[in-house]
């Protein structure tokens, strides 16, 4: 790469406008240098920190309207836009200096640069003389060797030939037009030396030129625009392609390498690329998800400095290595089991990062009999219930929900939702019997525990909760049984006074068992209670009278005793217990 040395530096002059005129700036560079050459950091020999370039929106200016150079703002460096050929830019003038400003437009600031190109012998000229060994003649005087000439004649060279003294000729070569070796490599003719006498002699002698390589061909690629595919899984080292350019000079002048020239997004330190033949390679894991193209810039550069850019670009090609994923955003837990079929129960989103079939996705639900996933809108599903649910049949519901997507194998997700049915009143409380029948021997202490009913409530809850009470049998209008109570919270019954078997032998009364629910519901069952006899009455006799039974004649056999009555085994039992 050729060397640019600063020249000078020179004092600033403040002016009263506000802007700043100064002296120029002066570089040399040689040319034929590639595109992209360092010239020197201009920021610092101007006395300016990069960071001031891109906030003063620095840049270059130039009167002829060619930007031969350019700015970089980040580090503050001049360097070449493109290939400089001294040549075609100044001719065969003695100098040739490129004059240009650094323009800094906030505050408005000029710094005048002038960069000289310096010539590199590149070019053999048209009219360049190569001396040749001239022909002898031992003859003399107008015998000697009178005049050169080219046979065949070409186009490329002439013979002049100039006589210096007797019998010394001196004989060059000149070039008419350029050569250009990748053209024409090689030329043969002869060179023919002719004297002067009669019949004139001439001798020959063969001249081979061999057109020597300057490096004035810069490489080039095979394709301006490379494109490549790669799979995000692909293992370190693995090839995404590879890129070539050809020079048409030779040696070193046509040895070509290659590196990356600018780097798009994390492509530099996803791939890497051999110098010498091209072969760009993975470098770093690539996720497809992250990134899934990249473009790359590429330069080849030959041996003597000259270069070329292509463009690479890279697409990373999906696997499918991402499951799907199910994000809930609502769901309504409990539910009251009397929820109309089609409520929404769950919302619910799936998406899958792969892209293509890698990336469809499948939503269903596993053996479910009570829900059921609905579309809603685009990935969305809503969670619905899709028959009647009675949380005394099943409290608690598991609804596994399963995304699959489509690629080979399939990767799936699945997501479960315990939904729990909160109770409503819907079941009245139930007795266990149909009716109760009881016992109690008449003479009875108050408030003397009988017996007990029990009902229960499938529902949860206050809705469940049972409470007893004694109620008419046969309407509000009547009252009830004042003898008789029942316990609200055990269901014990209760006779409060008591009963005399010779006057009341039973008695039936209606309990209700009602939950606390809103409203509540009630059932009621009959209980029957027998008053049991006790011998607390002595034997009366009616007939006939004691004065008749002891004077007057016995009318016939004797009357039977009367025999006392005592309870059954079973009642005293019942009535035992009960007290």
């Amino acid at each position: 790469m050729p060397l640019s040395v600063p020249l000078c530096f020179t004092e600033r002059l403040w002016l009263s406008l506000g802007l700043i005129v100064e002296a120029p700036i002066r570089y040399s560079v040689a040319e034929e240098g590639e595109s992209g050459s360092v010239v020197a950091d201009v920021a610092e020999d101007a006395g300016l920190a990069p960071a001031q370039l891109s906030a003063r929106r620095a840049r270059i200016a130039s009167p002829a309207g060619r930007q031969h150079f350019r700015l970089e703002r980040g580090s503050g460096r001049l360097v070449v836009a493109e290939r400089l050929d001294r040549e075609e830019m100044c001719g065969r003038s003695r100098t040739c200096t490129l004059a240009f400003e650094l323009l800094l437009a906030d505050p408005l600031q000029f710094f005048p640069i002038e960069v000289s190109v310096e010539d590199i012998n590149d070019h053999s000229d048209p009219g360049s003389r190569f001396p040749v060994e001239g022909a002898q003649d031992f003859d003399v005087g107008s015998n000697d060797i009178q005049a050169y000439s080219i046979i065949p004649e070409n186009k490329f060279f002439s013979v002049s030939y100039q006589k210096k003294n007797e019998g010394d000729i001196q004989v060059q070569l000149v070039l008419q037009q350029p050569l250009d070796r990748e053209e024409q490599s090689e030329l043969d003719f002869t060179l023919v030396a002719t004297d002067g006498g009669s019949p004139p002699r001439s001798g020959t002698t063969q001249i081979h030129i061999i057109v020597m390589d300057v490096n004035d061909n810069a490489p080039i690629f095979t394709h301006d625009i490379y494109t490549g595919h790669i799979v995000e899984s692909a293992p370190e080292g693995s090839l995404v392609l590879r890129v070539m350019a050809t020079d048409a000079d030779v040696g070193t002048n046509g040895d070509i390498s290659y590196q990356f020239s600018q780097v798009v997004s994390q492509s530099q330190s996803a791939f890497t690329i051999n110098t010498t033949n091209g072969e760009i390679r993975v470098k770093t894991p690539l996720d497809f998800e992250t990134t899934h193209k990249y473009e790359l810039g590429v330069r080849a550069t030959d041996g003597g400095g000259l270069s070329a850019l292509c463009k690479v670009l890279v697409e990373v090609m999906d696997v499918n290595d991402n499951a799907p994923e199910i994000v809930v955003s609502s769901f309504s837990s409990p539910i009251p089991e009397n929820v109309e079929p089609g409520t929404v129960v769950a919302l619910l989103a799936v998406r899958d990062q792969d892209s293509g079939v890698n990336g469809e996705i499948t939503c269903a639900l596993e053996e479910q009999l009570s829900f059921a996933l609905r579309p809603a809108f685009k990935n969305y599903y809503e969670l619905v219930t899709v028959s009647r649910l009675d949380r005394e049949e099943r409290a608690q519901h598991m609804v596994v929900v399963t995304a699959a997507d489509a690629g080979s194998p399939p990767l799936t997700s699945t997501h479960t939702f315990s939904v729990d049915i909160s109770d409503v009143n819907d079941n009245a409380p139930v007795f266990n019997q149909t009716s109760y029948t009881m016992y109690v021997h008449e003479n009875n202490a108050p408030a003397l525990l009988v017996g007990a009913v029990k009902a229960t409530d499938a529902d949860a809850g206050p809705n469940a909760k049972v409470s007893y009470s004694v109620v008419p049998a046969r309407g509000p209008e009547e009252e009830p049984c004042s003898c008789v109570s029942v316990n609200s919270e055990s269901g014990g019954v209760f006779v409060l006074r008591p009963l005399d078997y010779e006057q009341l032998r039973q008695l039936e009364v209606v309990v209700s068992a009602a939950d606390a629910g809103s409203p509540p519901l009630s059932s009621s069952v009959s209980v029957r209670l027998l008053v049991v006899d006790e011998n607390d009455n002595a034997p009366l006799v009616l007939h006939p009278s004691a004065a008749t039974w002891l004077t007057g004649p016995l009318p016939g056999p004797c009357p039977t005793p009367i025999a006392t009555r005592s309870a059954s085994p079973r009642a005293r039992a019942t009535a035992s217990s009960s007290s």
